[in-house]
């Protein structure tokens, strides 16, 4: 499997690239309306809420995965077969693009983020939007050792990690789910500072040094969350990246969490 990360030098020549435009905001922009107005030669778009994440209820979170047959039809619509190498992006640093791209290594599929994504080649967009035929996507199950469910991200057996902004993780800023705080033992890890300025992913060691100094070791089963099981895949692709085993996302995530009557903590 490739790396979680890559360059576009160095992948853009394979002939099994798919580019995924993954945009998408929480302020009410179209993910799709930004796409449609320039993107990476030959990317698709795929959208967050369709195809990345189910219908369900409060009681599942914002976004919890879809079921494997649903993402399976959408991306073969889309034109994706499993021999792919979808390289996902956005112009976040990767944090919308990371679910995509978790959902697909999660599977058996090789998939990277693309570092510096949108913005370090933004030279190079186009408004074309291609049509690709239909591709043969298998449905394969969620591997329950790459999940985790509410009760695992209360466990202090784990490393539990929050990917939301600092200032969400201590409760002062929550706009969006029902609660603010964070989980009772899970540590602030925000995945926005997985990157630098230029939206350029730190080296590994830069990245191990951050999981490290919350209590991440080679051993440990690392449990990421965030607002709503999406921007804790960049978490997870980091973790990857820095050379510590596979960790487990909490697809409900603290918008599940939140709706329920456990305790929130605040604070640091």
């Amino acid at each position: 499997m490739i790396d979680p990360v890559v360059r576009l030098d160095d992948i853009e020549a394979h002939p099994r690239v798919v580019f995924a435009d993954v945009r998408y905001y929480l302020d009410g922009r179209s993910g799709r309306a930004a796409y449609e107005g320039g993107h990476l030669p030959g990317a698709i778009f795929v959208d967050m809420d369709i195809v990345l994440a189910a219908h369900a209820g409060p009681a599942d979170g914002r976004h919890p995965l879809p079921t494997p047959e649903a993402f399976a039809e959408h991306m073969a619509a889309l034109g994706v077969s499993d021999d792919d190498i979808v390289i996902g992006y956005d112009d976040a640093g990767g944090v919308m693009a990371a679910r995509l791209v978790w959902m697909l290594r999660a599977t058996g599929r090789d998939a990277a983020l693309l570092d510096g994504g949108l913005t370090a080649y933004a030279e190079k967009l186009v408004t074309e939007t291609p049509r690709r035929p239909r591709g043969s996507f298998e449905a394969r199950p969620w591997p329950s050792e790459r999940l985790a469910g509410i009760d695992d991200a209360t466990s202090a057996e784990n490393v539990v990690i929050d990917a939301r902004q600092a200032e969400r993780f201590r409760g002062e800023n929550e706009t969006i789910d029902p609660r603010a705080g964070h989980i009772p033992g899970a540590h602030s890890l925000p995945c926005r500072e997985n990157v630098d300025g230029a939206g350029l992913f730190l080296t590994p060691a830069q990245l191990r040094e951050r999981f490290v100094a919350v209590g991440v070791t080679d051993d440990a089963t690392v449990v990421s969350y965030c607002g709503s099981g999406v921007t804790a895949c960049h978490n997870l692709l980091a973790l990857e990246r820095a050379g510590f085993a596979p960790g487990r996302l909490y697809p409900g995530s603290w918008s599940q969490y939140s709706a329920t009557d456990r305790p929130a903590a605040t604070g640091k």
